[in-house]
Formats: structure tokens, sequence, C-alpha cells
């Protein structure tokens, strides 16, 4: 067997989980090493009949039909050992043991936030999250979601307006679950990737779906609810993210709306409530600061007069900010931003080295 073909036999196993696998090959050094070993060492790891004799007999078809759907020119299959497999989901407790990825399986280590909540958000809801996915998207951050209907379809679309995307599947790399959203998936497929821990072929089971919403919060730095009700699934994708030691947003709303219940009972938890998309860029900025040429169209995308800056409030601040010293008042006069956006905005630029911090709390463009 070659190495990926072991990899396959190990993850195709009856009833060896993640957390299994990576116990297996603790033991016996690598998928090979486990295929080799006797069944009296398996059974003593407390593996059943069915998983050793998979083990010892591998099923060739299930093999050869992975195998054939990773020829597709946009497919890749990536082992835990495959140095494109992303770092932060190797953190987690119980990491897949393979990912399938149709798209750019690059675009799965580079800094990430999840955008997830209501499958019926609403009017409101839709459109505070396709301003936080357009924003955080044109500031080179991927957006990631599970590609159900509601927050997560809104979130993949702005997102694809401005940069790129990321959707994590419930089901197997060769199947859209809901059936609408096909031509958003080919698109998503076409600038960002698709992910799943599930082979091809395999449909939308109800177990797939939290075992999905944990590698939703486990590839993003952080995990923003946009709206959300007490019993949405999208709670449980928060709590994982905060469980996994990754930062939690929440946007407020009306205590008349149901669907700001959920969101209202992570801010009581902890969970971080923002009003504006740069105050997730702020949060986070301490973790992005190795990491800020992920910010390309903030860094690089702007001229010495602020026209070329993509995102159109950046643009704003830059053409208010001279080489002089200015106060953020004056900068939130002149722009019409926040106080809370002008000065999460102001910090970007800073890290990134467009604009220096002066005296009595004053800021100015950086001279380069």
């Amino acid at each position: 067997m070659s190495s990926l073909d072991a990899w396959l036999a190990l993850a195709g196993a009856p009833g060896i989980g993640p957390q299994t696998c990576a116990r297996l090959i603790e033991r016996f050094g690598s998928p090979q090493g486990v295929l080799d070993a006797a069944p009296e060492a398996l059974r003593e790891l407390g593996l059943k009949p069915p998983a050793i004799s998979a083990l010892g007999r591998p099923d060739r078809a299930w093999i050869d039909a992975v195998l054939r759907w990773a020829t597709r020119p946009d497919a890749h299959l990536l082992t835990l050992d495959d140095p494109r497999y992303p770092p932060l989901l190797r953190q987690i407790a119980d990491p897949p043991t393979l990912l399938y990825v149709r798209g750019e399986p690059g675009l799965l280590a580079d800094p990430q936030v999840a955008i997830v909540g209501s499958r019926n958000p609403s009017a409101a809801g839709r459109e505070i999250t396709r301003e936080f996915a357009r924003r955080l998207a044109a500031c080179g951050l991927i957006i990631t979601s599970g590609l159900a209907t509601g927050v997560d379809g809104e979130a993949h679309g702005a997102a694809l307006e401005t940069g790129k995307t990321i959707a994590v599947l419930g089901t197997g790399p060769d199947r859209v679950y809901p059936a609408g959203h096909r031509d958003l998936a080919r698109r998503i497929a076409g600038q960002g990737a698709l992910v799943s821990e599930f082979a091809p072929g395999e449909g939308p089971l109800a177990h797939h779906f939290p075992r999905r919403n944990r590698l939703i919060a486990g590839l993003s730095l952080g995990t923003l609810v946009t709206e959300a009700a007490l019993r949405s699934g999208s709670l449980i994708t928060a709590r994982q993210a905060g469980e996994q030691g990754r930062e939690v947003f929440a946007v407020p709303g009306s205590i008349r709306n149901p669907l700001a219940r959920g969101c209202h009972a992570l801010i009581r938890e902890g969970a971080v409530l923002v009003e504006e998309p740069a105050e997730v860029l702020a949060a986070l900025a301490p973790q992005l600061r190795g990491q800020l040429a992920a910010l390309a169209p903030v860094l690089h995308g702007g001229g010495a007069d602020g026209t070329a800056w993509p995102d159109p409030d950046y643009r704003r601040l830059i053409e208010a900010l001279g080489f002089d010293p200015v106060a953020p008042d004056e900068l939130i006069r002149c722009t019409g931003l926040s106080a809370a956006a002008v000065s999460s905005m102001l910090l970007v630029l800073e890290l990134a080295g467009h604009v220096s911090s002066c005296p009595g709390g004053r800021y100015c463009r950086a001279r380069t």
C-alpha cells in the first residue's frame, strides 16, 4: 500500500474516529504501522472486531473510488501529515484524519472568521450578515461558514463580492446540501474552497452537522453569530469555538426579536458584543500581527491619496488623515464613522504601518 492508501484504509475503518485514529498512530507510528499491527495489540487498545477486520483487509473498492475522486482538477485530499493541513484545525482535540477539499486548499491555513446564524434570519439579520462578511472579506480575512440556508448563505455570497470564502460541508465533497445552493457551491469552489471530513458519496445525515460545526470553529480565529434563536445550531458552533480557545462575537438585537435571544445568551456567557466589523478586526489584531499579509487589500491596495482603497470606510478615513497629528474626534466628525469603527480601523492601520500614533492620543499618516 502507498502512504495515502494506508491513510484511507485507516480513515475508512468502521468505529475509528479522529481521536481513536490519533491514538493508534501514536502507538504504532504511522497508518501503515496500524495496518501491520497484530489483532491482539489492536484489541488491547479497545478496537471492536469490525474495525480490526477492516484494518486487516482494507476495502480496496472504496479506496479506489476515493482516489478516483481525487484525480479531479479541483479535488484535493489532505492527510494529517500533509503540510497543507490547516494548523489551527490540527490544534483541536479531534482533528479530522482526512480533509476532502474542492478549490484552493491553501486557503485553509489563511486567517479566517466564521460567520454563522439562523437559517431563517430577519431582513435586518441578512443585511447585518452581508455587511460584516463583505467588509471583513475586503480586509483579506477568509469568511468561513456551513453553506446552510439563511445566515450561512448570505455570508458566503457577500464574501465573494470582496474576497474569498470557505464552506464546510455536512456531506461528502461531491454533494451539495441544500440543493438550492448548488450554484453558490460552484462559485465557492472557484473562488475559495469547499471542505469536508466526509468521503465522496456521503449524504446529509443528522449526526454530520455537529461534526461540521466543530470544523467551522476549528478553522477560524473567531466565530461571529449575527442572529440566532436560543435553540439555534449556530450556538453550538460558537460554544465549540469558545471551548477551543477561540474568540466568540455576537451582534445584539431587539429584546422583542426572538432571533436575537441566542446572541444575547452568548453575550451573557462572555462573547464579545460587536456592532461594527472593525471591532472584530480589533479583537483579532494581536493574533494577526504575524499574518498581516492576509490583510492585503488594506495593506497594499491603497495609494497615498486613498483613492485605490477597496473598503469605502478605510478610504474615507485615509482621506481624512494627514501628516499632521489629528484627534480621533476630528476623524469621527470628518468621516461620519462611529467612534468604535474609527478606533478599530486606526489600530489595524497602525499595525499595518500606514498610521503612526502621536502624543496626546492623536494620529497621522506614517511617512514612508
